[in-house]
């Protein structure tokens, strides 16, 4: 069963399967739901390990059906709406919360999928973009990948779930483009692209990071005509130049790109609490006390 206002990327069918429509979503890094019934007591609809995938357009397979159904879409959609990300238990009682005659109690397990880890914007589609491709292209790393050239991208960059190929003819509406909090990386066949893209990404001001190819002087000749256009120096200061994480060595495209590719990874999103992952030991508690004395018959426990 499948109620989705829109269609799902790759041509997901209305009649997919959760596991189908997992696997799509997860390639793509999409934001979703995996929602499983955990377990069961009295009259339920559906047993233990039914499953359902949940996006913010649609729902795949179903736990049951009823208003129980739509409070776990409920559930699940104000979540993705917040961008939470992990498991989260949730109860339903199917009498007192879900107003079903069945009157049974069912725990379900939702795991938030928010979206990619990161969005990662691409500008150059030369030797070593295209080797920084083909490393983050196993990741679950959204890339836009720009070039002003119609004919710089390789035929295997494309189908590619999470690799947008984009010719783009000016800056400005490449950079217009990019969602909000993305790492933005310059490398093109010319400076003088380069340098727009850079003064295009400073205006707009929310990028997660920005990086550019090449050596301390060609950054240091960037730097006048932009202070020139109105950047000030703190601003200029978020540019890193040349890239790749510190230390590394070697002016091989692969070699640079791997180098690219490891700092990228220093700017993935942390953990809160390492020390705690996942559902609190207080809530798993609660379950299983709840499960087992609704499944003990009166006087033995």
């Amino acid at each position: 069963m499948n109620r989705s206002s829109e269609p799902l990327s790759r041509e997901l069918s209305t009649e997919a399967t959760w596991h189908e429509a997992l696997h799509r979503l997860q390639e793509a890094a999409l934001p979703h739901a995996l929602a499983s019934v955990v377990g069961t007591a009295g009259s339920v609809p559906r047993e233990p390990g039914t499953k359902m995938v949940i996006t913010p357009e649609g729902i795949y397979d179903t736990l049951g059906g009823g208003t129980f159904e739509y409070q776990v879409i409920e559930a699940a959609r104000q979540a993705l709406n917040h961008e939470e990300s992990g498991p989260r238990l949730e109860a339903f009682a199917l009498g007192a919360r879900s107003g079903q005659c069945c009157g049974g109690y069912v725990h379900v397990l939702i795991e938030l999928f928010s979206s990619a880890e990161m969005n990662i914007a691409l500008f150059g589609a030369g030797h070593v973009g295209q080797e920084l491709t083909k490393l983050m292209a196993p990741l679950p790393w959204r890339v836009l990948w720009f070039d002003s050239r119609e004919d710089a991208f390789p035929d295997w960059a494309q189908n590619q779930a999470r690799l947008q190929c984009r010719f783009n003819q000016d800056s400005e509406s490449a950079v217009r483009s990019l969602p909000a909090n993305t790492h933005a990386l310059i490398m093109t066949h010319d400076h003088a692209e380069d340098r727009e893209l850079i003064d295009a990404l400073l205006q707009r001001g929310d990028c997660a990071t920005i990086g550019l190819i090449g050596s301390v002087s060609k950054w240091a000749s960037f730097q006048r005509p932009l202070r020139e256009a109105g950047h000030t120096q703190d601003v200029l200061d978020r540019v890193r130049c040349p890239i790749g994480i510190a230390g590394a060595k070697g002016k091989r495209p692969y070699e640079i790109a791997l180098a690219v590719c490891a700092e990228l990874l220093t700017f993935k999103p942390g953990i809160e609490r390492p020390d705690q992952r996942g559902i609190e030991p207080q809530a798993l508690r609660q379950v299983f006390t709840h499960d087992h004395r609704m499944n003990t018959p009166a006087g033995e426990d």
